[in-house]
């Protein structure tokens, strides 16, 4: 990557600033209720083009996940969010709500390790929401790594590692002895596992219940995807040379060394380019239209897509080295901290594996590979469901995985009782 890289595209942002001021007025003009050109044919045209160009050329902000409330008993139950646990990389979430426990069975812990690739936590409230009325849910919220000033220090894949083992430990400690349930969504189902098995061969007590690994990279070589053979095709020294940029000046973070967000987002429009192409032609038809829902729709969803943060660059180079290029963890060459991490030492946490049929990010049976390399969990105390129908985002958002996904989860946590 040009060393300047980062720079450039803070220079072309700040260069669009006049035409997004202009754009603003232009806006505020067209919605004047009494500026009767706005409700012609010629001035809803406008004024969607003017959105189309404002949406396009703004800089998202990182959203708020805004569950005020979830489903109680013939009624909504207020739901209040708070820090439980935080670490200059990581801050630990806890949505609070007022549904009833029963003394002889407290409400199980259940904790949601958000993935670390490029978009925020937030990204998983259709997650956290379909989870709130059966567990006290927990989730990791990363913290984007050009506000985190130098004096931090290093965070790479090992620091992620230990931040899983102290929340894990943290959580089971409470004194309430509800169970610990841990779900790792994408990127964060091999370091999640690798967790649990240090945890394990060390003996300690504070282990979760289980861990619910859903769409994750455990062993790329099984139905590699246009993802997993890139990464194998241009080797680490590649994602070295051509990935990473120093936080430029403005930010608590300059001169952090990071993969920034923004590449990551590049990418990802990259592999699905016509899908958005089409999404934004057609909010554009839904604005001169007066479609309200369909438009507010789009809005939600690329308010979330389009938030990105970056990702340290140590963190970003050992995870591709070690996951998509090395694939050290289904060798059995992947360690922590010098020591080994040995799938074969989980005994007492249960596995469960989620896959969507269409992933075009983790492949099926990629995930599922963690059933074979955890070889001595009791099968009473595994299971794997594939999810017909849906792709990378639909494992873990969208009306299957309330409908189907979340409730087989919730049924396997039961069966642990």
């Amino acid at each position: 990557m040009h060393p300047f890289a980062y720079e450039f595209h803070e220079m072309s942002h700040f260069a669009l600033a006049p035409a997004r001021a202009i754009s603003d007025m232009a806006q505020l003009w067209l919605k004047t209720p009494a500026n009767f050109f706005g409700h012609t044919h010629v001035g809803k045209n406008v004024s969607a083009s003017v959105e189309l160009f404002e949406r396009l050329t703004r800089r998202y902000g990182k959203p708020a996940f805004g569950l005020s409330s979830t489903a109680g008993p013939g009624k909504s139950v207020p739901v209040t969010e708070r820090v439980v646990w935080r670490r200059p990389f990581c801050k630990v979430l806890q949505f609070q709500h007022g549904l009833a426990t029963s003394a002889s069975r407290p409400r199980s812990k259940l904790l949601i390790v958000a993935p670390m690739s490029g978009h925020h936590a937030t990204l998983l409230r259709g997650t956290v929401e379909a989870f709130l009325p059966f567990y006290d849910v927990y989730i990791t919220d990363w913290v984007d790594a050009r506000s985190i000033p130098l004096s931090a220090g290093r965070f790479d894949l090992d620091d992620y590692i230990d931040y899983l083992i102290a929340i894990c430990q943290s959580l089971s400690e409470e004194s309430d002895e509800s169970p610990l349930h841990t779900l790792g969504v994408c990127q964060p189902a091999v370091p999640l596992i690798a967790a649990i098995a240090r945890m394990e061969a060390e003996g300690n007590p504070n282990v979760p219940a289980s861990m619910t690994l859903m769409g994750g990279p455990i062993d790329t070589r099984r139905c590699p995807t246009k993802v997993n053979l890139l990464a194998q095709e241009r080797g680490s020294g590649w994602f070295r040379r051509n990935c990473i940029s120093a936080v430029p000046l403005g930010y608590s973070g300059a001169g952090r060394q990071v993969y920034p967000g923004f590449l990551q987002l590049a990418g990802f429009m990259a592999m699905n380019i016509d899908r958005h192409v089409s999404a934004h032609m057609n909010l554009f038809c839904h604005l001169v239209e007066g479609d309200g829902d369909s438009t507010e729709k789009h809005r939600e969803f690329y308010d979330e897509y389009l938030s990105v943060m970056d990702l340290t660059a140590e963190f970003y180079l050992q995870t591709v080295d070690s996951v998509f290029v090395r694939h050290t963890l289904p060798k059995g060459e992947m360690t922590h901290r010098g020591e080994k991490v040995d799938l074969a030492a989980i005994r007492r946490v249960a596995l469960m594996t989620v896959e969507g049929e269409n992933d075009d990010i983790s492949g099926a049976g990629q995930t599922l590979a963690a059933q074979d390399l955890c070889c001595n969990i009791p099968a009473s105390m595994k299971a794997n469901y594939l999810q017909e129908k849906v792709g990378h985002y639909g494992v873990f958002n969208g009306s299957r995985f309330r409908d189907q996904i979340a409730p087989r989860i919730v049924e396997f946590h039961g069966g642990l009782r």
